[in-house]
């Protein structure tokens, strides 16, 4: 079958490690033709590309405005101008192709018309990948006012995706709830949970390999390492991270590590400057082996969201923690499902996003019982291989194609 998948993430290499470069060689290894849709953003200054990978896939990289971690003006421009952008790079490059499946993701909320038109040239089977609920997400954090002509233009276009889509694949039991109670003409039954999935890796990272990447860096062999990586923006609530930090800077037996890249580098970096802090530190977003490498090392991931949020979010930065036997420690809204499911099933511990005492208290219990770190880090690891796999994504997208 002809696979088309439509994101935001730049795709060059499909070998890479990801969420959606590790589902796409799913579809290859079984045996479909796999053409991906994706930007090329002009930070980048390249021109639009169109190249085959080992036969069977294929990625048309669009020359596009700056989508992700940028100002909100170039965001919104690029957002509106995409779907143009991409479907005539379609057009160009592979309108000869007959497609049996169009797979895309949010953000952004603009394919409809993409969609649209592969369904009616090739009654091909649509599938969202629901990782973003917006409008409502810029409301929430206050980038967007509600109900105004801004949130009602986007609005309508977040229901005419989903209206064109046969079905939609949500990351949580709370976004699907999400997602049809606040789209009540939306059929349940083209809703289900499509969790974020990755192909896990059995890696083997000695003590002696996670000693010397600690060096590198210069963390701290004999402290208790938390890390927070991936990326900086507003959704993750980091504000609350610093305040975690700060409380903490008189504790000798923990040590703090910030990595990754956003909006909120600037402010993060500007309070790195001014406090100093001795067991904590901050570097920029780094490759993804060297990235894995660093993940391994430390002991305890952790994940932030904004405590504003009415959406259920659910980061993939999960996944890294669970592959690698690490416990998952999370300061978010109410709304999310992500801290509940991880406390249910012994992998993580979580709190309201600037309930600092309570955030404290488990950063103590983790430093307080390397056993129980170690333990959770187990049911986390199995977790992971019993629920997100992309294994398990790829048989949940395919069973309506053979259904067809």
């Amino acid at each position: 079958m002809n696979i088309l998948f439509l994101t935001l993430v730049r795709i060059t290499d499909i070998e890479e490690r990801g969420i959606y470069t590790d589902l796409m060689r799913t579809f290859r290894d079984n045996g479909h033709e796999v053409f991906i849709v994706c930007p090329m953003e002009r930070r980048y200054k390249e021109k639009t590309t169109y190249t085959t990978h080992q036969g069977n896939v294929h990625i048309l990289n669009v020359k596009t405005l700056n989508v992700q971690k940028t100002n909100l003006l170039e965001k919104g421009l690029a957002t509106l101008s995409i779907e143009q952008q991409y479907y005539r790079a379609i057009k160009r490059h592979i309108k000869h192709v007959t497609f049996d499946l169009v797979l895309y993701s949010t953000p952004p909320i603009t394919f409809t018309k993409i969609v649209k038109k592969i369904k009616q040239r090739d009654g091909a089977t649509s599938y969202l990948l629901l990782k973003d609920i917006f409008p409502q997400n810029a409301v929430d954090i206050g980038l967007m006012k509600k109900d105004g002509p801004i949130y009602r233009f986007f609005r309508k276009k977040e229901q005419r995706l989903y209206a064109i889509s046969d079905y939609i694949g949500c990351m949580s039991p709370a976004n699907v709830e999400f997602l049809l109670k606040h789209n009540p003409l939306l059929p349940p039954n083209k809703v289900e949970v499509n969790p974020n999935s990755i192909q896990p890796v059995k890696l083997e990272f000695s003590e002696d390999e996670k000693q010397r990447t600690r060096n590198k860096y210069g963390i701290p062999l004999d402290k208790n390492t938390f890390i927070y990586g991936g990326n900086l923006g507003k959704p993750q609530g980091l504000a609350f991270l610093l305040s975690v930090m700060a409380s903490n800077s008189n504790k000798e037996d923990r040590f703090f590590v910030v990595v990754g890249t956003g909006t909120e580098y600037p402010m993060i970096e500007a309070w790195f400057k001014r406090y100093a802090p001795k067991n904590a530190m901050l570097l920029p977003g780094l490759p993804k082996k060297e990235y894995d490498q660093l993940v391994q090392s430390c002991d305890v991931g952790l994940i932030f969201l904004d405590p504003r949020f009415t959406i259920p979010n659910y980061p993939s930065r999960l996944l890294s923690y669970l592959e690698y036997k690490m416990p998952v420690l999370m300061a978010t809204d109410k709304n999310t499902d992500i801290g509940r499911i991880a406390e249910e099933n012994g992998y993580g511990l979580w709190s309201l996003n600037g309930d600092l005492p309570g955030f404290n208290a488990t950063l103590d219990k983790l430093c307080q019982d390397t056993h129980l770190v170690q333990e959770m880090g187990e049911r986390g690891y199995r977790f992971l291989w019993n629920n997100y796999t992309v294994d398990a994504s790829y048989n949940m997208v395919m069973k309506y194609l053979k259904r067809n």
